[in-house]
Order: C-alpha cells, then structure tokens, then sequence
C-alpha cells in the first residue's frame, strides 16, 4: 500500500513539473536547458525527459542550437492544451464576448470559443465570467467576411502585391463573392496587419469640394475618395495595391495600400472587397506610411486632417465660446474638438466639419448659449439654422422646400 502512494506521488509530482515547465515554455520563446532546469529544481536529464513526454502529449517542442542549447515551443499541426492564469482566463472569455462587434465575421466561432472556454474555467472563474453580461452590438450594414479578412492579411505580412475587385456602395453583391478564400496559390501566406487605400467612405456622399474631384492634383489626390467607388451599381476595375495595414475602426476594417495604378495612398474598406488574390505574387519593398503611424492615418481620414501636413483638412472649422465649464464640455467632446478654458463657466471650443450647419449643429447640440468666435460663414450658418428650425417649428419647411438640403453623411 504504501509503495503505491509513493508511486502516485511520484505520478502527481511529475505532472505538476510537466504543467510547470509547459508553462515556461509559453512564456518566452527559448529557454537554455539549463535555466530550465534551475527553475523546475531537477536535474539537464530530468528536462529531457520532462520535454520528450510533452513532445508524446502533442506539444511540438524543438531544441535550440548554441552554446548553452535551449527548448522552444513551436506551432504544430494541430492546437494542444494550453495554459493560462486566472487572469488571461477572464481576459480571453471577455475578448471572445466582445468578439460581436469586430465586424470580422468571427460571432458563431467565438460563441463556440467562449463556451469552450467556460465548460473547462474553474467555478470562481466561470462566476466571474458569467456576471460580465456584456452585449456587443454589431454595426448594421455589410460586414467584412472573415476569409477575406485572413487573405488581405496574408498579403500585407507577405509584402506581396494585391489584387482585387471593389464594390461600389448600394451594390447587393452575394455572400459567396465577398467570402472568396485565398486560392490554392495564396496558401502561403500567414497572416498580419493591414490599413490604407481609396475608394472609403470618410467623405459624406453629398459633398463636392475640389479635394475630391479627378483632376486632383496628385499632391493632394490621396485626401479624396474614389469618386467611381461611390457610383451604385458595379464593381470598379480591379485594383493593384501594395497592402500594408488592416485598421479596425467603428465595427469596419479598412485596407490601408498603396494604390499601383494612381501611385497614391488609398484606404478600402474591407466589406466592399471581393475576390482578394495574389496571381504571380510579386513582392513589394515597404515604403513609409505618412507620418509614420498607420492607425492614425486612417483615423484622420474621418476628421478630416492627417498629422502629416498635407492631407486636406475638413473644409470648414470655426470657433465659439460655450457658456459651459470646460469639464463638462471635454467630457462629450470628440477626439479632434480642441476645448479651452475661459472662465469657470465658459470655454472656447475649436472644431470642424463637413459643413457650415453641420459645424453649426455640433456646437448646438451642447444644449447652451454660446458666442461665434468666427469666422463669418459659421455665424452665417447658424443664422440659416436658425430660420430653418423656426420654419420646422412652425410646419411650413416641409410644404415649403420638401427634399432640399443635403443628406447626412453615412
């Protein structure tokens, strides 16, 4: 009886090493034998064989060349048991319940993760999880499918050229164009970021300044959208890009590239794009994405203004002082809307828009009284609101100019 103890002692001793040494294994690339063996308090030998029973339990561990030797731990055929603490636990149950609002058509394989996950997290883990109720909405529309998604990363980690179709807005294209998997060609490439390119949707449709015509001049061509992407209807003509980053921003992912064909920076969104491929796979020399930062190139595609100097602003920006702390304004107040201090009551507020009223209707929306700083066309503009809303209030505007003035931006 009491060899038997000692051999599941022995058992339950091992086992714990194994769990131990798996977990080194996890947390940093390559471990010397040696240290290895300092950490689990056994013997270089005891290592060897505490790896060769991970190596027989499916863990694809390969030995290090050098001086001192060394193991790591590498991705195999298929997925082992994994190790995480408590926290990376909870971390992970919360990433895959948010996974609903990435917009990458991941929600019925991360349902499946999650409850996974749960059926093996200990009781007070699984409380904690449970007591997160989180609902992620997801943004209505066109959602970018998530094979496309792996292909355009594929291409932007490979530094391959990119080619593929562009769906102009309104067009009802099937599922199973915009869910084309990488072709047998593609297989190689392995997945990574992405980002930038034309034919966005950061410039309300309803709006025509120069910045956005054809004949823009190549400087400044990379602030405007694609006009012919905004069409309804048809694709446009296969586009040619390097691909360098996927942005996820607001529930979409866009494609940041250089675009081949008009030698400009475009941002594509993802939704919109079918039949991602690589033909001959010609590789790319990376050029440097303007003002060095990727996300942030892409985030001012939507206020209107780059950090890089020379990407068109929004055409309209104005000031005014609100009869409001400071505080309570940065609170509410977006990213790019400059706020500062007056008094204890009052605070001057910069910010921009797509146009006058729209710039004008930002600043009502504080709910306060206010002073227009300037410049005249913003006084204007509230003026115009003004009798707009007088009108509205009195029910002449609709019989009076029914259907004018612009749409809203999308």
């Amino acid at each position: 009886m009491s060899a038997t103890r000692g051999r599941i002692g022995r058992m339950q001793k091992t086992s714990a090493r194994l769990l131990t040494l798996l977990s080194l294994l996890q947390a940093r690339r390559d471990w010397p034998g040696a240290e290895l063996a300092a950490r689990l308090g056994v013997s270089d030998r005891t290592v060897r064989r505490d790896v060769d029973r991970l190596r027989e339990l499916g863990y694809p561990i390969a030995a290090v060349k050098g001086p001192d030797g060394g193991y790591r731990l590498g991705a195999g055929a298929r997925l082992p048991p994994l190790l995480f603490d408590d926290d990376q636990a909870v971390a992970l149950a919360i990433a895959l319940r948010m996974a609903a609002a990435t917009g990458a058509g991941i929600e019925e394989a991360a349902a499946r993760a999650l409850a996974t996950v749960r059926q093996v997290l200990p009781a007070r883990l699984r409380h904690r999880v449970d007591t997160l109720a989180v609902t992620a909405l997801p943004r209505p529309g066109a959602r970018a499918d998530s094979e496309v998604l792996t292909a355009l990363s594929a291409a932007v980690h490979a530094a391959e050229v990119l080619r593929f179709d562009y769906v102009r807005p309104g067009e009802a294209a099937p599922k199973a164009a915009g869910a084309t998997a990488p072709r047998p060609a593609d297989a190689h490439l392995r997945t990574d970021e992405a980002a930038p390119g034309a034919g966005d949707d950061t410039v309300p449709r309803h709006v025509r300044t120069p910045e956005v015509r054809d004949d823009t001049p190549p400087r400044r061509a990379h602030a405007r959208t694609d006009e012919a992407a905004r069409t309804a209807g048809e694709a446009t003509a296969p586009r040619r890009v390097e691909p360098y980053h996927l942005v996820a921003r607001g529930g979409r992912w866009y494609l940041l590239a250089w675009d081949l064909d008009r030698a400009d920076w475009r941002t594509f969104r993802a939704d919109r794009i079918r039949d991602p491929r690589t033909p001959t796979g010609p590789r790319f020399t990376p050029r440097p994405v303007p003002g060095g930062d990727a996300a942030a190139f892409v985030a001012a595609r939507f206020r209107g203004a780059a950090n890089t100097g020379d990407t068109a602003d929004w055409p309209c920006r104005g000031e005014v002082v609100l009869h409001l702390p400071a505080a309570t304004v940065t609170a509410y107040a977006p990213d790019d809307t400059t706020v500062e201090p007056v008094a204890t009551d009052r605070c001057r507020v910069t910010a921009a828009s797509w146009s006058w009223p729209a710039l004008a209707a930002s600043f009502a929306r504080y709910d306060a009284p206010l002073d227009v700083v300037g410049p005249p066309a913003l006084a204007d503009a509230f003026a115009a609101l003004a009798r707009r809303f007088t009108e509205a209030a009195a029910g002449r505007a609709g019989r009076e100019n029914p259907g004018s003035g612009p749409a809203p931006p999308p």
